[in-house]
């Protein structure tokens, strides 16, 4: 099981402690360093920053949404950091939710599986680069053509020669039908607060006939080290708190449905109706320990080697910690080693 590490919205942590982070995971043996973005910094700023910073370890958008750039900015984009880094990208892609994707980049949500689709075709035409890019499906129309278009636009072939046309493709999913896509078309798989002793009931369906040999499937795992076991599990609870409760609408939140499948239905309801009531401490008190113990990895360094063993008898391939701590850092290569 390969190690990265998740810096998550920078700005999250102090500024100064964002490189000596990155470079003492790289000379951890991590392989991998992964940037996110909602609504405030970008995914690919503080990634290139990192690069420059560094030289071995690789960098992934975890995510870069998708609503945000049009597939050919996207596939620009990772072609030119794969270029600055000497091969070092991973392109991690979310939908994000309609909260987000209505709310702040101004497109209808649509159809999630049918636009995804569309989307990382024409991200892979690109980079391929073996032909001028033409595609007319039921979201993106390339050339345009539709109302408006001046008939002027012709299709066009990447400029730049990408140093690898198979840059790999993350997806970030949490729905049975989102995930079954991501193990179709793309060579990985981000889940946010997966429980890997879930997988075969919660995911299990999606991956079936999946080679996954040929597939990384890298969750971000929240890690807090320390000798308090309860208070640990509450740095992590208030973040668990907000995507069960919060990321999303009453009857349209895929993180408290995905709690549900892990068996907490009346904790993620009571979570959600505080929560959504502008309850925020009592619905962080509402957690249970053994929902953050499912998703997470709190505690002394002995009870996190003990939780590991779960985790290294899953399909698990990545695990990108999500941690703030040098000293978790150095924890979890020591015990992974």
């Amino acid at each position: 099981m390969r190690l990265g590490i998740n810096l998550g919205y920078f700005g999250a942590a102090a500024p100064d402690a964002f490189v000596p982070l990155v470079q003492r995971a790289e000379a951890l043996g991590y392989d991998s360093v992964w940037t996110a973005e909602a609504y405030g910094s970008d995914a690919i700023t503080p990634l290139i920053w990192a690069g420059a910073h560094t030289s071995r370890i690789k960098l992934g958008t975890g995510i870069m949404q998708m609503p945000a750039r049009t597939p050919a900015n996207t596939a620009m984009t990772a072609a030119t950091i794969d270029l600055l880094s000497g091969g070092r990208m991973l392109l991690g892609l979310g939908l994000s939710g309609p909260q987000v994707v209505e709310g702040w980049h101004g497109e209808a949500y649509g159809k999630p599986l049918a636009k995804t689709r569309e989307y990382v075709e024409i991200v892979r035409e690109i980079l391929r680069r073996e032909k001028p890019l033409e595609h007319h499906g039921e979201h993106y129309d390339i050339p345009f053509t539709g109302e408006g278009a001046t008939g002027l636009g012709k299709p066009l072939k990447l400029i730049v020669h990408p140093l690898r046309a198979d840059i790999p493709i993350y997806l970030a999913s949490i729905g049975p039908k989102n995930v079954a896509l991501t193990a179709e078309i793309a060579d990985g798989w981000l889940p946010l607060y997966f429980a890997p002793q879930r997988f075969a009931t919660a995911f299990g369906d999606a991956f079936a006939g999946r080679d996954l040999s040929s597939f990384d499937i890298a969750p971000s795992v929240p890690v807090v080290l320390g000798d308090d076991v309860d208070a640990c599990r509450s740095a992590v609870k208030p973040a668990l708190a907000l995507y069960v409760g919060g990321m999303g609408a009453r009857g349209k939140n895929f993180y408290n449905d995905l709690v549900c499948r892990y068996g907490y239905e009346a904790d993620a309801k009571q979570i959600q109706d505080l929560y959504l009531d502008g309850k925020r401490a009592e619905a962080i008190a509402a957690v249970p320990d053994a929902l953050v113990d499912e998703v997470a990895l709190c505690g002394p360094k002995e009870r996190i080697r003990d939780l590991l063993a779960t985790w290294e008898e899953s399909p698990v391939t990545t695990m990108i910690v999500g941690s703030g701590q040098p000293e978790a850092l150095e924890v979890m290569a020591e015990l992974t080693a």
